[in-house]
C-alpha cells in the first residue's frame, strides 16, 4: 500500500513543520486524552454511578486490569513501529491509522447503554481498552517518536519539543482546566445524553487534525538508516537488557514514573478537590481559578524556558524547578481550604513545573542519541513502548488507587431531583447533608436539579492529598533524580561520532552493488 506523501520536503526542521504539524496537528487527540484524564472517572462515578457496583469493586479493578492490557499492546507496538519499514517513515504511517480509530473508540467510550450492571461493566471494559489500549496507544506511540525521529539538531528538536508540549499545556491548561470547569461542566451536569454529544463533537475533532500531524512532520533521523541500509533485528529480550542496563534510561523512567504517578493523582483529585475541598459543585468559578492562577506561567514558559534551557542545561533548569514544583505544593497543602494561598501556592508551583512540561521529550530524546552512540542501533521503538507502559500503566493503577480510596473514605456521589421537595425526600432518606442549601441550588434548563453532597471527613482528606499533598514528596524525590541524570554532558561529541558512524556505512553501501 502507498502512503500519501509527507508535504514537508527540508532536510531542516521548518516552519511550517512546528506550527502545524507539532503544535496545532496533536491538538485534537490530545485534548481528548485531556478531557478523559480529568473527566472520564466523573463520568463513571457521577453518571453512570459505578462507584458502588459489584461493592465498589469494579470502578477500582478494572482500570488496573485493563492498563495490564494497555502495557502490552504498547510492547507490541513498540515492535511493530521498530520494524515497520516505509518511505513515510516508520512512526508515521501508524499516526494515518490512528486518525481514524481515535475519534470511533473515543464516543464508544460515552455510549454506554441503559441496561442492567453486567452490560454496563462489558461495555465500559471494552469501550475503554478499544480506546486506551489499542487506538491511543497507536497514536501515542507514533506521536510520541515524532520529536525524538525529527532530526538531530539538538536546538532544533528542543524546539520542536517546546512547540509539542504548547499544545499540551493549551489543550489540559486552558481548555480542559479553565473553559470546561466555568462554562461546559455547569451546562451538563450529570445529564448522559449531554454528555454523549459534547464527547462525540470533541472525537470527531481529532480526525483532520492528527491528519494534519501526519502531512506536515518528517522522519529525518530514519531516513538516515534507511539510507545506511540499517535494520533492527535485535530480538526482543535484547533490546530490554541495552534499555535497562543503561544509566541514563533507568534513571529516565525510574524520573517519569514517579512524576506520572504525582501528576496522574493530582488530575484526578482536581475537579473533586474544587468541588468539595476548595469550592463546591460545579459553581463554575473555583476550578477556573485554580486552573487560570496556576496556568498562567505555563503561558510565559512558552517565551522563558528554552533559552534557560539551553544556556545552563535541560537537566540543571528542571531540577530547579521541581524544588519550587515541591514547595507551592506544600503552601496549598497547609492552606488546602484557603483560596488565595492555594492559588499562589499554585502560581509557585506551575513555574517550578516549566522545565519539566516543556523541554522532557528532547531530554528523552538526548537519551536516544546516547544510546545510539553506545551500542550503534537505534531502538526508538522500544525505548517509547516502555515510557508508554509507564503512562498507561500508572494511570490505570492510579485511577483505580484513587478510585478504592474515595470508595474506603465513603465518597458520596451527587443525585438530581426535579424538585426541592423531591431532593429534600431523599436526603431525609439516606440521612445526607446537601453541600449547599437546597434552595440556593441553580436547575439545569430543563428544570432538574444537580443536588452535591457534605462529604466526610475522610473523602476530603483524601482528595486534598491527591490534589496538593503527593507532589510535595515526589517533587522533592524528581529533583534527586535528576542530580545523576547529565546525559547532555559530552553529547555534541557523540551526536559527531554517530554523524562520523552513518556516512561511513552510507558510503559503504554506495559501493556495494545492487542485489538482483
Amino acid at each position: 500500500m502507498k502512503l500519501p506523501k509527507s508535504l514537508i520536503t527540508s532536510d531542516k526542521v521548518t516552519a511550517k513543520e512546528k506550527w502545524l504539524g507539532y503544535l496545532l496537528g496533536p491538538a485534537g487527540a490530545l485534548l481528548l486524552n485531556a478531557v478523559l484524564g480529568t473527566y472520564l472517572l466523573v463520568y463513571y462515578t457521577d453518571v453512570l454511578n459505578l462507584t458502588p457496583l459489584w461493592g465498589g469493586a469494579f470502578i477500582v479493578l478494572f482500570p488496573i486490569v485493563s492498563k495490564i492490557i494497555d502495557a502490552v499492546t504498547n510492547i507490541i507496538m513498540g515492535q511493530i513501529i521498530d520494524r515497520t519499514k516505509t518511505k513515510e517513515g516508520k512512526a508515521r504511517p501508524w499516526l494515518l491509522l490512528s486518525a481514524f480509530l481515535v475519534p470511533v473508540t473515543g464516543i464508544l467510550l460515552f455510549t454506554v447503554p441503559e441496561s442492567n450492571d453486567v452490560v454496563k461493566a462489558i461495555w465500559v471494559m471494552l469501550s475503554y481498552n478499544l480506546f486506551y489500549s489499542f487506538a491511543y496507544t497507536i497514536f501515542n506511540m507514533s506521536h510520541g517518536l515524532m520529536v525524538p525521529l525529527s532530526t538531530r539538531d539538538s536546538t532544533a528538536r528542543g524546539g520542536l519539543s517546546v512547540f509539542n508540549q504548547i499544545t499540551t499545556i493549551m489543550m489540559s491548561g486552558i481548555l480542559v482546566a479553565l473553559v470546561f470547569p466555568m462554562l461546559i461542566m455547569p451546562a451538563i451536569g450529570v445529564d448522559k445524553s449531554k454528555w454523549i454529544t459534547l464527547m462525540s463533537i470533541l472525537s470527531i475533532i481529532a480526525l483532520p487534525l492528527t491528519l494534519m500531524e501526519y502531512f506536515f512532520t518528517k522522519e529525518r533521523v530514519t531516513a538516515e538508516a534507511a539510507e545506511a541500509k540499517e535494520e533492527n533485528k535485535l530480538p526482543f529480550l535484547q533490546q530490554m537488557k541495552i534499555l535497562f542496563t543503561d544509566k541514563y534510561m533507568i534513571l529516565m523512567y525510574l524520573y517519569f514514573l514517579l512524576y506520572t504517578v504525582g501528576s496522574t493523582i493530582k488530575n484526578l483529585g482536581l475537579v473533586y478537590y474544587c468541588n468539595y475541598v476548595l469550592g463546591t459543585y460545579n459553581d463554575g468559578l473555583t476550578q477556573m481559578l485554580v486552573s487560570a492562577i496556576g496556568g498562567i506561567p505555563m503561558g510565559i514558559g512558552i517565551f522563558a524556558v528554552w533559552p534557560l534551557a539551553k544556556k545552563f542545561g535541560k537537566r540543571n533548569v528542571t531540577m530547579i524547578g521541581f524544588i519550587l514544583y515541591a514547595a507551592g505544593s506544600l503552601l496549598c497543602w497547609i492552606f488546602k481550604t484557603n483560596l488565595v494561598m492555594v492559588l499562589i501556592g499554585q502560581f509557585i508551583k506551575n513555574i517550578g513545573g516549566l522545565p519539566c512540561a516543556y523541554v522532557f521529550m528532547a531530554l528523552f530524546a538526548d537519551c536516544l542519541d546516547h544510546l545510539e552512540w553506545k551500542h550503534d542501533l537505534r531502538i526508538d521503538g522500544a525505548a517509547m513502548s516502555i515510557y508508554n507502559i509507564i503512562a498507561v500503566a500508572m494511570i490505570g493503577i492510579m485511577t483505580g488507587v484513587f478510585s478504592w480510596m474515595l470508595a474506603k473514605a465513603g465518597y458520596l456521589a451527587p443525585f438530581t431531583a426535579k424538585s426541592v421537595s423531591e431532593a429534600a425526600s431523599v436526603l431525609s432518606a439516606n440521612g445526607w447533608t446537601s453541600q449547599i442549601a437546597l434552595d440556593a441550588i441553580k436547575p439545569a434548563a430543563d428544570g432538574v436539579m444537580t443536588v452535591a453532597l457534605a462529604q466526610p471527613s475522610g473523602v476530603n482528606w483524601v482528595i486534598s492529598f491527591a490534589f496538593v499533598g503527593l507532589e510535595v514528596f515526589t517533587g522533592i524525590a524528581l529533583a534527586l533524580i535528576l542530580l545523576f541524570l547529565n546525559v547532555e554532558k559530552d553529547l555534541p561529541r557523540k551526536q559527531a561520532e554517530i554523524k562520523a558512524r552513518r556516512e561511513a556505512k552510507s558510503a559503504q553501501a554506495a559501493e556495494q552493488p545492487e542485489e538482483v
